[in-house]
């Protein structure tokens, strides 16, 4: 019999559960290092350089080729780099690791240092991060950088956030992957056509309730689920950038593309509280100026990766692709803007929402 519940066949395992027994292995080996004042292994506690190494492990639910894993790989290089091998970086992507379903406890836990979770996630933990799920807050990307920057009002509620600092979570950066689309088996032209229809969505008050408004079922549901469930038919859409859509391969399995432009992805790039403050100075410092390389960059590349993804899925000819007029978007956006913006208004700070209505006005 096997007496050690961590030695586990590796035959019976999946590669996700081997990757994640093996991280929480050294997450508990380096809790035990730094009990004992190892600081190579995550004991820093501020102070100048120094030899010590560093890992961080980094994981995320999207392919390599998007926005978000591009600019993964940046960090990675602009870190390594800077700081001389000091701090190595290791990338799971695609759910490898962690999925939408558990990466959060695993970033507060220490099961891993970082993670890039869709800013819904983070809602049940800090309401106020509702307001980057409320429709329409912007209607092109280049709005983007002044709503989200550090020193705008949306910013500072949501990079100094108490709630999140609370639960181990430190913001390092805002990053985007462009606007959403609706993808359905029905073609969708107006609020209407969306009624009875069941869309998959990601967990967030505020999403569910625009869709609701919209007249849809909604489904919360995991990001890896989601081809799966279209394809056999137990939802009849979802919202996406195109680089999901086309990264996902949803578009084989969806006759219609909406190009809504209804929301705005945006991931934060979260990190362990406890691990950002055991590293020394030097490294701290080195770690927020290679998550603001990797943001600069991440907003470079999103528009282009977006683009050319649209042009993979118009090659392929399996979804057909409708363009709103700026009549029927207004449609959904006057079903849903200013009502569902006042109803999150006690969690978001009613200043916030006032900031975002002057904009549009």
């Amino acid at each position: 019999m096997n007496r050690n519940p961590a030695v586990v066949p590796r035959s019976s395992l999946t590669r996700g559960e081997f990757l994640r027994l093996g991280a929480g292995l050294t997450g508990a080996a380096l809790l035990g290092a730094a009990g004992c004042g190892v600081r190579g292994a995550g004991q820093g506690g501020g102070g100048g350089g120094g030899g010590d190494e560093f890992t961080i492990r980094l994981s995320h639910v999207v392919t390599a080729d998007d926005p978000k894993g591009k600019a993964s790989q940046k960090f990675k290089e602009v870190l390594e780099k800077s700081t001389e091998g000091r701090i190595t970086v290791e990338i799971y992507p695609n759910s490898e690791l962690y999925g939408d379903e558990d990466e959060i406890q695993a970033v507060q836990s220490g099961g891993v240092e970082m993670i890039a979770p869709a800013s819904s996630k983070l809602t049940d933990i800090a309401r106020q991060l509702l307001v980057l799920d409320l429709p329409f807050i912007v209607d092109d990307t280049s709005e983007v950088p002044d709503l989200i920057s550090r020193d705008s009002t949306v910013g500072k509620g949501i990079y100094t956030n108490k709630d999140l600092a609370d639960n181990n979570i430190k913001v390092m950066g805002l990053w985007d992957n462009g606007l959403y689309q609706i993808t359905s088996n029905k073609a969708v032209r107006k609020p209407d056509d969306l009624r009875g229809q069941r869309i998959r969505i990601t967990p967030s008050d505020a999403i569910q309730a625009y869709w609701n408004k919209w007249g849809a079922k909604t489904t919360p549901m995991a990001f890896a689920e989601v081809f799966t469930a279209l394809q056999q038919g137990v939802v009849d859409g979802e919202f996406n950038t195109y680089s999901n859509i086309e990264s996902q391969r949803f578009y084989e399995v969806q006759k219609y593309i909406t190009i809504s432009d209804h929301g705005y992805l945006t991931y934060v790039l979260a990190m362990n509280n406890k691990f950002f403050n055991s590293l020394p100075d030097d490294l701290q410092q080195a770690v927020v100026e290679a998550v603001d390389e990797a943001s600069a960059y991440n907003r470079e590349i999103a528009d282009t990766v977006n683009q050319e993804a649209r042009k993979v899925i118009e090659e392929a000819g399996t979804s057909e692709i409708i363009e709103l007029s700026s009549e029927d978007r207004q449609a959904f956006k006057d079903a849903v803007v200013p009502s569902i913006w006042n109803q999150f208004a006690d969690d978001i700070g009613q200043d916030i929402i006032d900031e975002l209505l002057a904009r549009k006005s």
